[in-house]
């Protein structure tokens, strides 16, 4: 049985922690607040990340991070922008034969990186695995079938990882194309947030449909320009994630967006639903596209409306009266 640290107490970790826990592995969870870990431990449950899921007693709580400490496995559940404050904690806790796994879904806003290089950098590990694809927590931590895929240079570590965390509820798939899943779980965020957008101004199946298959077009854009392979967002880290971000009231960047789109403003709108990745990916992503030359029109127009004090129903208006064209689906 493997020691495994989850750094951040998240839904989605917490929800791996039962998953692990319940394999009878050895499972820590982190969280930098104190008040957060005393109030899982007084209810048991964290009732606003993860309502009605229970913690088992078996799994340790710390804001200590010194839990790394021996780990078989670390790993982050940590929003992108605090993946390289995290990663810097951790580190004089650990050591070049532990494994590095990161769920967290978004690029690095100052630097435009991605989080696996995000971890190398701070962390010299070559053991890094990136787990994505459509797993919304409240439904994993419910035992309900959910397939992720877990990608990585080193298969070795990519394994170790699929065999650890892979039951009869979670089916884990390996990929060596670590671009291509990442770049895929973080602009779905962007794209969802749009489809909430489109839900909130009263639009329909049409207007949603039209949304993903050209979001994922833009996606795929940026992923091929990064070096990733077109193949890989055919599957569970490209359109398997796509629509369950696009489609799910789970979704926090849905939500936000039917927020945005019933007339809130996006600041209120994040703070109302809580991290809303898709909202600082957006101008990461223009940020990345526009460094190396690539054209986002859905994702500009919504850096347009949520940065630049945009109208959502006139960006919508510009996305369809663009130059009228061939559908190209060559990259």
């Amino acid at each position: 049985m493997s020691k495994i640290v989850i750094l951040g107490s998240g839904g989605f970790g917490l929800s791996l922690s039962v998953m692990a826990d319940s394999q009878g592995h050895e499972v820590t969870v982190w969280s930098k607040f104190q008040a957060e870990i005393d109030a899982i431990i007084e209810k048991g449950e964290h009732e606003k990340k993860l309502p009605g899921v229970k913690i088992p007693p078996s799994i340790k709580l710390t804001s200590d991070i010194s839990c790394c400490a021996g780990a078989n496995i670390i790993l982050f559940g940590i929003p992108s922008n605090f993946v390289r404050s995290v990663a810097r904690e951790a580190k004089p806790y650990i050591t070049a034969d532990m494994i590095i796994a990161n769920t967290g879904k978004g690029l690095e806003d100052d630097t435009l990186k991605r989080l696996s290089t995000v971890l190398e950098e701070e962390l010299g590990s070559d053991r890094i695995v990136s787990v994505s694809g459509p797993s919304h927590a409240e439904e994993l931590g419910r035992g309900i079938p959910t397939t992720v895929v877990a990608a990585s240079r080193n298969m070795e570590a990519a394994t170790v990882i699929q065999e650890t965390f892979s039951n009869n509820v979670l089916r884990i798939y390996l990929n060596d194309d670590v671009i291509g899943c990442e770049i895929g779980g973080a602009l779905k965020n962007v794209i969802a947030l749009c489809a909430g957008v489109c839900d909130g101004l009263g639009y329909g199946d049409n207007t949603k449909a039209a949304l993903m298959t050209r979001g994922m077009h833009e996606i795929m854009k940026l992923g091929i320009a990064l070096g990733a392979k077109c193949e890989t967002f055919f599957g569970l880290t490209g359109i398997g994630d796509l629509i369950v971000t696009c489609t799910s009231m789970h979704s926090r960047n849905r939500r936000a967006g039917i927020l945005i789109g019933e007339g809130k403003s996006p600041a209120e709108a994040v703070e109302i639903v809580g991290t809303v990745e898709g909202y600082m990916c957006c101008k990461t992503a223009c940020h990345l596209a526009r460094k190396i030359g690539v054209e986002l029109p859905i994702a500009e127009e919504l850096y347009s409306a949520i940065f630049e004090n945009g109208d959502v129903r006139t960006a919508l208006t510009r996305l369809m009266t663009r130059p009228i064209k061939y559908e190209n689906l060559k990259f």
